[in-house]
């Protein structure tokens, strides 16, 4: 079987890994490999303004529910 570029890269990246990192990915590529056929992934390499704006809201609530209170 021959390889793709990008499928060496993954796997070079696989092999630096410490071994329960390994064991990790191993199970996460199972349990998407078990997804029912019809579900839909989006593996697109780029997030729209809308996501990156989801995810910059979403990242400052966090901050803002973790740190310390500041008033002491």
């Amino acid at each position: 079987m021959q390889v793709s570029l990008k499928e060496e890269s993954l796997l070079r990246s696989y092999r630096r890994l410490s071994p329960g990192a390994a064991e990790g990915i191993a199970t996460l590529i199972d349990r998407l490999a078990g997804l029912d056929e019809n579900s839909k992934i989006d593996w697109s390499d780029e997030w729209s303004d809308s996501d990156l704006q989801e995810f910059t809201v979403s990242s400052l609530r966090r901050v803002e529910t973790e740190r310390p209170d500041d008033s002491r």
